[in-house]
C-alpha cells in the first residue's frame, strides 16, 4: 500500500497517510478539521530488504570431483572409474 501526501488548505499542515490505492481520499485535516487536498508525490523508490542480492545467490554450484575414486563416490562424481 502506498503512502500519500496531503496538505490542509486551511492551516497548511502537511502529513502523510498510508492507505490502499482503492481507498477513498481523505477530506479532513487531522489537526484542524479543515479541507485537505492530496498532493502529487514523486513516486516510491525501490526498497531493498535483506542482506543483499548477489550473482552467486541464484547460480547452481558446480559438483566438486571426489578426491579418491572408490565405491563411496556419489553418482555425481567427476572421476573416471575403471
Amino acid at each position: 500500500m502506498p503512502t500519500y501526501d496531503y496538505e490542509c488548505q486551511k492551516c497548511k499542515h502537511k502529513f502523510e497517510f498510508f492507505q490502499s490505492m482503492t481507498a477513498k481520499h481523505l477530506d479532513k485535516c487531522p489537526k484542524c478539521g479543515g479541507k485537505v487536498r492530496r498532493l502529487i508525490g514523486g513516486g516510491a523508490g525501490i526498497i531493498f530488504k535483506g542482506s543483499g542480492f548477489y550473482a552467486t545467490d541464484y547460480k547452481k554450484s558446480a559438483a566438486k570431483p571426489c578426491e579418491k575414486a572408490d565405491s563411496s563416490c556419489p553418482a555425481s562424481c567427476k572421476h573416471k572409474h575403471n
